[in-house]
């Protein structure tokens, strides 16, 4: 009885795949391993490449979804090397795999050391606002600020839920900009309703109870 093997009651070994050697690849199966590891097996060169060719044409039977990669075929050769633990002798269409090639770490994707000023705005708000920063003043620069600031005052509130005047939202753009942004003279953001509520991202139930009380409210409106 081998390794990782126990009888049961009827004499037959029960053998744990928890105890068996760790499979390479396991959208392959424990069968294709086997069928690798016999192929490493045989002496005649000759035989070894013919069963080899046969255990890829099971491997792609096996794992139909390599078909959606491109240069399938050489995909299913470099896997039968690395099934075999990179030490398959065989004659093979492609060049053999490195395991020192699948070793290599990811490079690191670069991260921002400089931390989000204000929290409740995040980086892209800083980066809107850095743009913004950038444009000669007129009548667009405006239009911008007082978009990126209707913006922001929507997630004060949000994360904040308290009332918020348009000097604070004012002051943390100029702050954001690095001073660089001047809010232009009698800049005002439209009147948000009292009873308008902001959710966090998620709590999409209230949009439509807002979206409503802002369609009745017009609705009185045009009734006066």
């Amino acid at each position: 009885m081998e390794k990782g093997e126990e009888k049961t009651g009827i004499g037959m070994p029960l053998t744990y795949n928890t105890q068996k050697r760790r499979l390479q690849l396991p959208e392959y199966g424990r069968n294709v391993q086997k069928m690798i590891e016999y192929v490493k097996s045989i002496p005649d060169r000759e035989e070894r490449n013919r069963q080899a060719r046969a255990v890829i044409g099971v491997m792609e039977t096996v794992n139909p979804q390599v078909h959606l990669q491109e240069d399938y075929e050489h995909k299913l050769w470099d896997h039968m090397y690395i099934i075999s633990g990179f030490d398959l002798d065989v004659d093979s269409p492609y060049p053999a795999p490195k395991a020192e090639e699948l070793d290599t770490p990811p490079a690191k994707v670069p991260y921002k050391d400089k931390p989000v000023r204000i929290a409740h705005y995040g980086r892209n708000i800083e980066n809107i606002i850095n743009l913004i920063a950038e444009k000669e003043d007129g009548e667009m620069k405006t239009a911008m600020i007082r978009a990126i600031a209707v913006y922001m005052r929507q997630q004060y509130l949000i994360w904040n839920k308290d009332s918020v005047t348009d000097d604070t939202i004012f002051g943390d753009i100029v702050r954001l900009s690095g001073g660089r942004i001047t809010i232009p003279e009698g800049l005002h953001l439209n009147r948000i309703p009292s009873d308008y509520v902001f959710n966090r991202p998620g709590q999409n139930s209230q949009k439509s109870k807002n979206m409503m009380r802002l369609k009745n409210n017009r609705m009185k409106s045009n009734r006066k």
